[in-house]
Formats: structure tokens, sequence, C-alpha cells
């Protein structure tokens, strides 16, 4: 007599998934809009660029949120993980000229647990909606034996449309263009294999032993840029752009430079954030670790001709976006990221 349920009994709980299913559709067809033909449901999700581009060009870009999952799980906190998720791919596509489109999401879990699978693709299809991006599809795995209990992982693949003479590049920077810095809500998403070393969570026990405001802070999501920003990107006011995020400053402000130019920026300029002097304190860490770690405050960096930063600043502004003139554009000097006044560390 063959035996039934083999496979829930292997550890996969079909059942379970169609429950998760049915506690995040309404939240995924939240984010559609008329370009998504066909959603969640069929083989492939299908996205119709429409006509009002002459030359489009699509931007691509996938990326996952690190560690910064362990202390989510260590918290039973779920919410707001998926926005970290969006933010990292949203935020590289933007950082091309291209406004974020539509994105697809992978969650591999050890069980399936329907209400956390829920949780969280719940907070991805919000961030999405925040991004003005649709989830249009992705794939929810449950891996029993891969996976640590109550462990899972997440990536996203994101895709982004832009016209092609309208694409940010380094060639358009030149000597004497200005550095528009954006606030980030506090660490992002990189940098938290360093953040546990330093208040010293090696287990769930560990990261609730610390304070609730402490824990909070630590699970700040990623500030989303696309819907502030998009509207000076499609206004033509910006040059190149860098999205900050493992490397800090140092290493991907150079992404957004030709090689013939150094960015100089003012220390002072723009506020660190208390938690930056907290893990500099407590752990002891260099400046050089903290700027090739940790975005200490910017997480967007956008570079604009003189001309254009007065009309830049206003429209920022008019999106209720807080933004910093850090500094300019000089020629060459021995470092491609230079930092002038007092040194916070």
């Amino acid at each position: 007599m063959s035996e039934k349920n083999a496979y829930q009994k292997a550890g996969v709980d079909i059942k379970a998934g169609e429950r998760a299913v049915d506690l995040m559709k309404d939240a995924v067809a939240d984010t559609y809009n008329d370009q998504v033909l066909d959603g969640i449901g069929g083989f492939g999700a299908a996205f119709a660029l429409g006509k009002g581009y002459t030359d489009p060009v699509l931007i691509s870009g996938a990326d996952g949120v690190g560690t910064k999952l362990l202390l989510a799980i260590a918290a039973d906190k779920h919410d707001t993980i998926g926005q970290d998720l969006v933010a990292m791919v949203a935020n590289d596509i933007l950082a091309q000229g291209a406004k974020p489109a539509f994105l697809l999401d992978y969650l591999a879990v050890d069980k399936m647990r329907p209400e956390v699978v829920a949780e969280i693709v719940t907070g991805i299809a919000k961030a999405a909606k925040a991004s003005n991006m649709s989830l249009i599809g992705g794939e929810s795995a449950e891996l029993p034996g891969l996976y640590a209990e109550k462990h899972y992982d997440l990536a996203a693949f994101a895709v982004g449309i832009a016209e092609r003479q309208q694409l940010l590049s380094a060639k358009n920077v030149s000597e004497g263009d200005v550095l528009i810095g954006l606030p980030s809500s506090g660490i992002h998403s990189n940098g938290y294999s360093l953040v546990r070393q330093v208040f010293g969570v090696q287990s769930d026990d560990d990261f609730n032993q610390l304070s609730p405001e402490t824990k909070a802070t630590l699970l700040t999501p990623t500030a989303l840029y696309a819907q502030s920003v998009w509207p000076v990107v499609a206004a033509n006011l910006v040059q190149s752009m860098a999205h900050i995020t493992g490397g800090g400053i140092i290493e991907n402000l150079p992404r957004a430079l030709p090689d013939n130019v150094s960015a100089e920026i003012s220390w002072g300029s723009w506020p660190i954030l208390p938690i930056f002097h907290e893990l500099q304190a407590k752990g002891h860490l260099s400046l050089e670790d903290m700027l090739l770690t940790f975005n200490n405050g910017l997480g967007m960096i956008l570079i604009v001709k003189p001309q254009q930063l007065a009309d830049a600043m206003t429209l920022l502004t008019h999106q209720n976006q807080t933004a910093y003139v850090l500094g300019k554009i000089t020629p060459a000097q021995n470092d491609r990221v230079v930092f002038t006044g007092n040194e916070p560390w």
C-alpha cells in the first residue's frame, strides 16, 4: 500500500505554503499597476514597458540583506526586513538613473510558517509600493535540513527602465560639480557581521539582552530613495549617483566618478548618526574601518552641476527629502575621496 503525504513527512508542507500565499496575496496585488499583465500564479510574470519610451534600457539588480537577517530572527520581528531587501535593489537601480519598475523575491525557509512568511512578503510588498515598484513574482522554498531552525534567507531581483540618453554615468562628472548627500536611516543593511561582533551578539539571547532602543536602532530598515529622488533624475538635474552600501563612501562614491577627478567632502557637512559613534567607541574602530564598513549617515550621494544645485535642492525639499551639500569634485588628488575638516574619530 502506498504511503500518503510522503512529501509532508519528508518535511515539506504544501498546505502551509498555500496558506502563506493566501495571507500575502492582497499585499502583493496592491503593488500592481496597468503595466502588470500577469502576476503571481503563472509560470512567469509579464510586465509591459509601455509606449512612452524612445530608446528604453533595462537596468537590473540582485541583492540580499546579509546577516541583519539574524537580528530579525532573534527579535522574531519580520515586518521590516523586506524593506531592507527592496531598498538594496531599488536604490542600486535608481543610482544608474533608471526608474525602478518591478521585482521578484526569493525566500527560502527551514519550515513553512505561513504567518511569518506572510509578514516578510507583506513587508517586501509595502516597500515595493513605496518605491513605485510592482512585486510581480517570486519563489518561497521550504528547504528542511538546509537551514537552522527558524532561519531563512532572502534575495530580490529587480528591473528598472530608463531612456538610454538619460542614464547616469561617471563620464558626465567634471571638476567643479557639487556633491549632495541624502541621510541614511541608520546602518541600513551592510556591516552587520561587525555590528554583531561589536555588540557581542553571538546568539538570539545576546541580541535580546540589548536595550529596546538599541535593538530598534539595529533593526531600523534601509531608507527608500526611489520616490523622492526620481523626480530629480527625471528633471535631468543629476549627472551621477552613488548608493552607499558595503565598502562605505570611499569605495562606492568612486564608482560614480571618472578617473581624472576626486571627490572632496567636508566633515561636519552632514550629521553622523549616534549609532555610528556608539559602534566606533564600543568597538575601538579606526576611522578607516568606519569608512570602509558603514555609511556613517549618508545613504545616497548625488553629483550635480553647480548651476543645477539650487533646482535639485528645491526639488528634493518638495519631495520632503532632507539633503546636505557635502563638497565638490576636484582635479585628481592622492585619494579618490578626500575628507577635509575635523575628523570625527
